[in-house]
């Protein structure tokens, strides 16, 4: 009777320490899912403007519809001169506060950029006349790259503020572009290839100084949209983007 005791305490205590081991291992799948389900969501938070297969979120900037010379090419969205100019493409949607992610390339001699806050308007014929723009250019070759004490370079705040060139990658090679800007916080901040080059105001006195030491001091409503389109430009050479999303803040 003793020895059948001693068995059945150690069934019933093997039993115990296994339902332990269970409740253990799900309380751990538990906090592996949850922390899996917040990362997901952290990544849903981004809106997804090209993944290589659609051209939904585009569309020609004062026009209905996308130009026939930005295109799909090998998952990218490329863009290749052809008749006329001023092909410059926007997103459909509007953004105030937000981080944009954009990869680009651009061709040999090469000249292109990424704007943000652009209000379209039929007075303003190109998406540079009201927003600010990165600069996507050839340093290498490219006649903007030697002008203007360096803010024409590639990942330059166009005509402000220059970008370090020994960040950029040349002609034919990719570049990551991230760009914050939180109107909330009167702050941009703008990295290349991992990198954080640059931050500024986006409005008060210290932006009206920029401007004022620049091109477009004479320009009435450059810069002055808190709320606009992003943009990519048509320069006249080939250039191409990829994964671009943006996340609002």
């Amino acid at each position: 009777m003793k020895n059948k005791l001693i068995v059945v305490l150690s069934i019933l205590s093997i039993g115990l320490m296994q339902c332990k081991d269970t409740t253990k291992t799900t309380k751990e799948i538990v906090e592996e899912t949850v922390e899996i389900t917040e990362m997901e969501k952290n990544e849903n938070e981004w809106e997804i403007l090209f993944d290589g297969t659609s051209l939904d979120q585009w569309r020609g900037y004062l026009a209905e519809d996308m130009y026939p010379e930005w295109v799909i090419e090998d998952g990218n969205l490329a863009f290749t001169p052809g008749g006329g100019s001023n092909k410059d493409i926007i997103s459909k949607d509007q953004f105030t506060n937000f981080i944009l992610s954009i990869e680009w390339k651009v061709s040999e001699g090469g000249n292109s950029g990424i704007f943000w806050g652009v209000h379209e308007d039929d007075k303003y014929p190109e998406a540079y006349m009201t927003g600010p723009e990165i600069q996507v250019l050839d340093n290498e070759r490219h006649p903007d790259s030697f002008v203007a004490n360096g803010t024409h370079k590639a990942g330059s705040l166009y005509d402000m503020i220059g970008c370090p060139p020994e960040l950029i990658n040349p002609a034919g090679e990719w570049n990551l572009c991230v760009i914050e800007i939180n109107h909330d916080t009167n702050e941009a901040k703008v990295s290349i290839n991992d990198t954080q080059v640059m931050t500024f105001p986006l409005h008060g006195e210290k932006w009206d100084e920029m401007i004022a030491n620049s091109k477009f001091t004479a320009w009435e409503e450059f810069g002055k949209y808190r709320t606009g389109h992003i943009a990519l430009q048509d320069h006249g050479d080939k250039v191409w983007y990829r994964n671009i999303k943006v996340k609002e803040l």
